[in-house]
């Protein structure tokens, strides 16, 4: 598949969670003019007390790298977890490294990229309270192996725990809404039509007050990439095994004020 641009985030790469061999497989089968990178690339946080590189996490580096060489224009956005790019801030070649950025659709309309983390108060005000709960959340994520290894035995698909903990938790609920209004209302400052984020693991696509909201979601749980096509239909993909994707497309209307499902065909392997 070749598309306008691509942004993934929260690869999480140096952590067990990673989804490094599904992320490659979307990269090898995917070719696109820009791709950006919406923070946790690389999560510092988890490598600092465990040294955990394979050589499928150096694989998806080499891979992104080879596409920039190619010709791609690649944009790191740091997220909480590799906030340590920060201190790189610039161009090396087709790769950018960036705090957010204004990105131009092919029909005009303008979206604002940011990691999102700015907008989590725990994250920012909170750094012990932020430690403890993504301890939690690893937790969570090492109990979807086991449980999806016995699914798998008596037939059934892939199931995540952690993110049915998410949705089921009155307070993660609230979170995720507040955490939706707060990005929304700061993209309405830079009078942007929409906003692209990740940080909270939860992929979406809908309208909040007029405006766009993308969440790119992550490669840990969901394994999603918002995608632009060439014809400008906006489209989050779901990668690991769902024959379904979400679209929205530009101008928006009363009709997307919910989530859109369309038929999206197997891609070979």
């Amino acid at each position: 598949m070749h598309y306008k641009t691509v942004w993934i985030s929260d690869l999480h790469l140096g952590t067990r969670g990673c989804d490094a061999l599904g992320l490659l497989d979307f990269l090898r089968q995917t070719d696109f003019e820009n791709l950006y990178l919406v923070g946790d690339v690389v999560d510092i946080w988890h490598l600092k007390k465990d040294h955990y590189w394979p050589q499928t996490h150096n694989d998806v580096v080499q891979k992104i790298l080879r596409k920039a060489r190619k010709g791609a224009n690649v944009v790191v956005i740091p997220g909480n977890h590799d906030e340590f790019c920060r201190n790189f801030l610039g161009n090396y070649g087709n790769v950018s490294i960036q705090t957010q950025a204004l990105y131009i659709t092919i029909s005009g309309q303008r979206l604002l990229v940011l990691h999102g983390h700015e907008f989590d108060t725990v994250a920012k005000h909170a750094r012990w309270l932020a430690y403890l709960g993504d301890a939690g959340y690893s937790f969570l994520l090492k109990a979807n192996g086991p449980l999806n290894a016995l699914r798998r035995r008596f037939g059934l698909n892939y199931w995540s725990l952690s993110a049915y903990a998410k949705s089921k938790v009155k307070n993660a609920v609230k979170f995720i809404s507040q955490f939706e209004t707060a990005v929304v209302q700061y993209a309405q400052m830079y009078a942007a039509d929409g906003v692209i984020c990740g940080h909270i693991h939860t992929p979406a696509v809908k309208q909040i007050r007029g405006v766009a909201y993308f969440n790119v979601g992550d490669w840990v749980e969901s394994n999603t990439a918002l995608v632009e096509h060439l014809d400008g239909r906006m489209e989050l993909v779901h990668w690991r095994s769902s024959p379904s994707a979400d679209e929205i497309s530009f101008p928006l209307d009363a009709a997307d004020q919910s989530e859109l499902l369309v038929a999206k065909p197997e891609l070979a392997s």
